[in-house]
């Protein structure tokens, strides 16, 4: 069982890597002047915590992985 939780793990890993990789970065426009056109807002704010979210996942995964199992015993 111990081996089929770490596969899950590596893999739901390898997946959001290449989901947070996937994300083309987009070119500043303009000349690459400082000038302040646009709102200095980023363009999704969620986009800061991918890390985070992806960290508080997999204990959450990991949780629930365990309570089943003493459930289960």
């Amino acid at each position: 069982m111990k081996n089929n939780i770490s596969k899950l793990l590596s893999t739901l890993f390898l997946f959001a890597v290449l989901l947070v990789k996937a994300i083309p970065s987009t070119p500043v426009p303009g000349d690459g002047s400082t000038g302040g056109s646009g709102t200095g807002e980023p363009a999704a704010p969620i986009d800061m915590y991918v890390y985070v979210l992806s960290i508080i996942a997999v204990m959450f995964i990991v949780f629930y992985t365990k309570k089943y199992k003493s459930q289960k015993a």
